[in-house]
């Protein structure tokens, strides 16, 4: 006869006295326990605790037993009373997989890491949400493209900024990096708004004294 395997218990209610109680949840899960001869070693509970929370002391100290190898497979009553989303769901999955720790949620038929059945659909879980997390990046960059064509200003808020004191500098014969330093301003941001504004690169008038009467500008940038 094989080693008992070690388990733990995992359940959680959101709110108290209205109808919620964890102690149906692990009532369940011991029977369970029972019938698939595993011995708990430890119940962890989050009682009044919202679900759309990442952090919760219940489940943070289980993750880390998990970790310390302190069980060998862990019950929940639902999956929605472990997962947030079904993303935060499959990260803590992932987590316990890579620890070695096996995974049954009672009440959802075919979750049960413990099976070849289980532990496939839950591979397929992951590759659902892989896809939507695709789909939804596609959408989103099929609509900026779409606002791009449009002339919308897609990204972080567009910067304001008065040039003339940048202008100023640069016409002094100082370097953009210099002017980005005196000024305060991110030198790529910088740079950006004078091209915008057909200031960089510069026409640069020779200096006082310089060259011969009525030459020509010359296009060139100030050294940065």
């Amino acid at each position: 006869m094989g080693q008992q395997k070690r388990a733990a218990v995992y359940a959680r209610v959101s709110t108290t006295g209205q109808g919620q109680d964890v102690g149906l949840q692990l009532e369940e899960l011991r029977q369970v326990a029972q019938q698939r001869g595993w011995v708990i070693v430890e119940e962890f509970v989050d009682e009044g605790v919202s679900g759309a929370k990442t952090s919760r002391p219940g489940l943070d100290r289980m993750l880390a037993e998990a970790q310390a190898g302190r069980f060998d497979v862990l019950a929940v009553w639902k999956l929605d009373r472990l997962g947030r989303s079904l993303p935060h769901l499959l990260q803590v999955l992932d987590q316990l997989t890579g620890w070695g720790i096996a995974f049954v949620s009672v009440r959802d038929v075919g979750i049960d890491t413990t099976t070849p059945t289980g532990r496939l659909l839950l591979q397929l879980l992951g590759a659902f949400a892989e896809f939507e997390r695709s789909l939804i990046r596609e959408r989103v960059i099929a609509g900026v493209k779409r606002a791009q064509a449009a002339g919308k200003h897609c990204g972080r808020p567009r910067v304001e900024m008065d040039l003339r004191p940048a202008v100023a500098l640069l016409e002094q014969g100082r370097g953009l990096r210099e002017v980005a330093e005196i000024l305060n301003v991110n030198r790529n941001t910088l740079r950006r708004r004078l091209r915008e504004e057909g200031l960089w690169p510069r026409l640069v008038d020779q200096p006082p004294g310089g060259g011969s009467e009525g030459s020509e500008p010359l296009e060139a940038a100030p050294p940065e």
